[in-house]
């Protein structure tokens, strides 16, 4: 029984294929590998020229900001909307990121200050999208601003010239500070660490206290500083001496120059250039530097006002 069953089995089987249903097969085969190469080639191609479009109206919208009196270097600009054509076709994107650096802003003597002023625009709309001039309208559902002052700068601005600002991460946060973390923001508890002069003063000296020719007492410190704004000026508040974790200084202040050397952390600064003249509201720190923020609702934004 098992030998007939096992003959019936392989006596079982398909046909030889003909030639020409083998050519038939191999054509069809060909075809079809031609079609799907041609629609990878013609998707890549789409996604490139959608790229480069959109590369040629970021670039014609950081030209146009680059036209307001206050911006040096050309903004970075990043627009969203995918596919771009359609957006642009249309004159609405999805939002945009707009970065730029080197913004001189008022700083006491020796001066040359700087910060960075940035946007982040909503759902907007503009005349052209493929082209966004200098005085076109830009109609934008919102806009986040921001101007960064990094340790440098602030200071400069604070005339403690050797300043380094951190920002220590919550003690509740297991591991808070590294990279798995992201950036840690505070508006209280910053960690500020500089130089300051002690009495008796010497007006007269050329160089800060920070360098290391200065010939009057001096003393470095870390100190804890409060972050806010007071109608619409960075203002910091030096609460206490800092004692750690946190990397910092210790040194010893006597009691009765404690208030004036946390006084040398503690300013208003001028008002500080934001974009559009947006008015800022809020103030943190982001690792090691110090940022204002303002928030509008729907707006219509010009860019060379930027």
């Amino acid at each position: 029984m098992s030998g007939c069953a096992v003959n019936k089995a392989t006596g079982e089987g398909r046909a030889p294929m003909s030639r020409p249903e083998r050519g038939r097969r191999h054509r069809g085969r060909r075809a079809l590998g031609i079609t799907i190469l041609g629609v990878i080639v013609i998707t890549v191609g789409a996604l490139l020229a959608d790229t480069v479009i959109a590369m040629r109206t970021e670039h014609g919208f950081s030209r146009a900001l680059r036209e307001s009196d206050r911006v040096t270097y050309d903004p970075e600009v990043t627009i969203s909307g995918f596919p771009f054509v359609t957006h642009a076709r249309d004159g609405a994107f999805d939002g945009a990121v707009i970065t730029a650096r080197g913004v001189s802003i008022p700083c006491p003597p020796p001066g040359d200050c700087h910060a960075e002023l940035g946007a982040s625009l909503g759902a907007f709309s503009v005349p052209d999208g493929f082209r966004i001039g200098p005085s076109d309208i830009v109609h934008t559902a919102s806009v986040d601003a921001h101007t960064r002052l990094d340790s440098v700068n602030l200071g400069r601005m604070l005339g403690i010239l050797d300043l380094t600002v951190n920002t220590p991460a919550p003690v509740d946060r297991a591991g808070a500070g590294g990279p798995g973390d992201g950036l840690l923001t505070r508006t209280s508890g910053v960690l500020l660490t500089g130089t300051v002069p002690l009495p008796p003063f010497q007006p007269d000296n050329p160089v800060p206290p920070s360098a290391s020719t200065y010939t009057g007492p001096k003393v470095k410190v870390s100190v804890v500083v409060d972050l806010s704004v007071i109608a619409g000026r960075l203002r910091l508040t030096a609460t206490d001496f800092y004692r750690g974790p946190e990397e910092h200084v210790d040194a010893e202040v006597a009691d009765d120059l404690r208030s004036y050397v946390l006084s040398r952390f503690t300013a208003t600064l001028p008002p500080l250039p934001m974009p559009w003249d947006i008015r800022p509201t809020e103030a943190n720190s982001e690792g090691s530097d110090v940022l204002v923020k303002g928030t509008e609702g729907p707006a219509d934004l010009i860019p060379r006002d930027f």
